[in-house]
């Protein structure tokens, strides 16, 4: 008999929650990263990072303070 694994799945609203302060990668449909602190995140996922640098092709381009990234150029986020 085969075994059976269950998976946890929770409502987006709680992970983000969760990660809210900590040091999170926001991926760009552009091929862009922003590694950052979240900061604060809407319902459009529109996100703001403190303490950001944006990543091209795996190397450090630039370092922000605060970042403003619109929520229709996301392609995913995940905690760093």
């Amino acid at each position: 008999m085969s075994e059976v694994t269950t998976t946890t799945i929770s409502a987006p609203s709680k992970f983000i929650s969760d990660i809210s302060g900590a040091k999170v990668i926001v991926k760009l449909y552009s091929g862009e990263e922003y590694h950052g602190t979240l900061d604060s995140i809407d319902g459009y996922m529109n996100i703001t990072l403190e303490e950001t640098q944006e990543i091209v092709s795996n190397k450090v381009t630039r370092k922000y303070g605060d970042v403003f990234i619109r929520g229709n150029n996301v392609l995913y986020i995940s905690q760093a």
